[in-house]
């Protein structure tokens, strides 16, 4: 084991309760109602004292260390508590989004052999049969334990039993781009010491509040909701947001809350910035960042335009902390669109189809060097299934599953992922370069680009667009779009087939599922021929 890691370790006693004992007054968590009329402010001290009130009340349920619950909830203060007690008492939470289905939940009760399961009404009547522990948020139901009733009638000082580092400590499923959704496992250290990068990608402080836009069931809420923040010392801000995104509202927090560190996904942002963000003033804002997919330069600029304040991208996995990344500690320029270069810990290489190492420039498999060394922020393995693990660890790496590219300088540039890239006569296309290059285009709200099969040229590009109000599909706009393409990325990366949609396919976490369009095109092709 790595000698800078503790043999034993457990993120809500080590970190949260410790936090509790030292700043007991100051801020930990801040959520406000989606309509802003209720609030609530929880500090370090309540936090740890909820937090063991909730272990307390699991265990009193026969909750043990190593069982799985699952925790399925809006982002209300109750799911940071339950996390946090699962936490303490050694069991394993497996967060969910409220968008899992009748079978999503089905299949991770099985895939997992979950024990339990803690979610609010909406949830619950879509557990069906589970024979496990049920415990319920916000109210009272038959056959399930009232989650607030249990806390608040629970032990205040339950005994605590030390983790050791390699224990079990939180399993997230991916979102299953690519086939069923993985459990990816990480241990008590991997998320509650390894997001101390993520925390400093943040560019966080004991005085900062960070607000985060993501899901409690994706493992970005870990990475800036939960783990980085609180391991440096900052107040977690959230907004229980819960119907469709609005980026005015958005934008009106920002305006109305002091949040000084702000976290987005690119997809929102490109919402933001069609906003007229010079109506709005950000006062005590004054650090950006954002993750999950590539963020396409003229958003980069609309956003420091209006605001002054230039995005920070960042790149991860669920299996992982952030791994490359602009750092403002750094002092490095940010150059719009790349991901920046690794953070401290990962020993990185791109590779070839034979494992081979590839120069500055050249596509390739992003890979992390896992020996001798393995970095701290690496998941343990993909849980339950070996297969898996034998495709993905390969000798001394960790295949990402990413396509990427460095240039001279050693930054590090998003390509796609390496079932999506498409090879036409020889080209290597990334569909985010084409999507970035749709999306710069007023009438597009949301595309997907595929390789589709052409004889000619083994794939060609096909984009499935979804339009803004206001814009009608036709031939015309078809064309448009094309020549548009050919004018802002390099003209062979111009989608040659186009079909206009009312939505695409996505995962439970939001992501575009390119798979099922792949499978769609060659199941039903396209009836529409390119020119040559």
């Amino acid at each position: 084991m790595n000698d800078a890691i503790p043999q034993h370790y457990n993120f809500a006693h080590d970190v949260l309760e410790r936090l509790g004992h030292e700043r007991p007054a100051d801020l930990a968590l801040w959520w406000v109602a989606e309509n802003g009329g209720d609030e609530r402010r929880i500090s370090f001290g309540e936090m740890a004292g909820e937090l063991r009130r909730a272990a307390a009340f699991f265990a009193s349920l026969g909750v043990k260390r190593g069982d799985c619950v699952m925790v399925v909830l809006q982002r209300v203060p109750e799911w940071w508590v339950a996390v946090l007690g699962l936490i303490r008492l050694g069991a394993i939470p497996i967060p969910g989004t409220p968008l899992l289905t009748v079978k999503d939940i089905a299949y991770r009760v099985k895939a997992a052999s979950v024990r339990g399961i803690v979610t609010d009404a909406a949830g619950a009547a879509k557990v069906g049969d589970f024979a496990g522990l049920r415990v319920l948020v916000g109210g009272t139901q038959a056959g399930w334990h009232d989650f607030a009733a249990g806390v608040r009638g629970a032990d205040p000082n339950p005994p605590y039993e030390p983790s050791h580092s390699s224990d079990p400590g939180i399993i997230y499923f991916t979102s299953g781009t690519t086939g069923e959704a993985k459990m990816v496992l990480h241990t008590q250290v991997s998320y509650g010491i390894g997001h101390r990068a993520t925390g400093e990608w943040l560019d966080l402080g004991p005085r900062d509040r960070v607000w985060a836009l993501a899901d409690t069931g994706w493992a970005k809420t870990a990475w800036s909701n939960f783990f980085g923040p609180w391991l440096l010392g900052a107040a977690v801000f959230t907004l229980d947001m819960r119907g469709k995104f609005d980026p005015h509202l958005v934008l009106e927090t920002l305006t109305r809350f002091p949040i000084t560190v702000f976290c987005c996904p690119a997809t929102a942002l490109r919402l933001i910035v069609r906003k007229d963000l010079a109506a709005y003033t950000f006062p005590h804002l004054r650090h950006c960042v954002s993750a999950g997919e590539a963020l396409n330069p003229p958003v980069y600029k609309t956003w420091k335009d209006a605001t002054g304040l230039p995005i920070y991208e960042g790149y991860g996995q669920t299996e992982s902390v952030v791994m490359v990344a602009n750092r403002r500690r750094d002092g490095r320029e940010i150059r719009p669109g790349s991901m920046g270069h690794p953070t401290p810990g990962f020993d990185l290489a791109i590779l070839d189809e034979d494992g081979h190492e590839l120069p500055a420039g050249t596509v390739g498999q992003l890979a992390v060097r896992i020996q001798p060394q393995r970095p701290l922020g690496l998941f343990q393995e993909y849980w339950r299934n070996p297969e898996e693990n034998a495709q993905r660890f390969v000798g001394p790496w960790y295949l990402t599953g990413d396509t990427v590219q460095m240039d001279a300088e050693g930054y590090y540039w998003f390509v796609g992922r390496a079932d999506d890239v498409i090879n036409s006569a020889s080209y290597r296309i990334g569909p985010g370069e084409v999507e970035s290059a749709l999306l710069e285009h007023p009438a597009v709200l949301e595309c997907a680009a595929v390789g589709v099969p052409e004889e000619m040229r083994g794939e060609i590009v096909k984009a499935f667009v979804v339009l803004r109000e206001g814009y009608l599909a036709s031939e015309a706009l078809k064309h448009e779009l094309q020549t548009h393409c050919k004018a802002v990325t390099a003209p062979y990366k111009y989608p040659r087939l186009m079909e206009f949609v009312p939505s695409l396919p996505k995962t439970v976490s939001g992501k575009i599922r390119r798979t099922e369009l792949r499978a769609r095109e060659r199941a039903h092709p396209s009836s529409l021929h390119p020119r040559p």
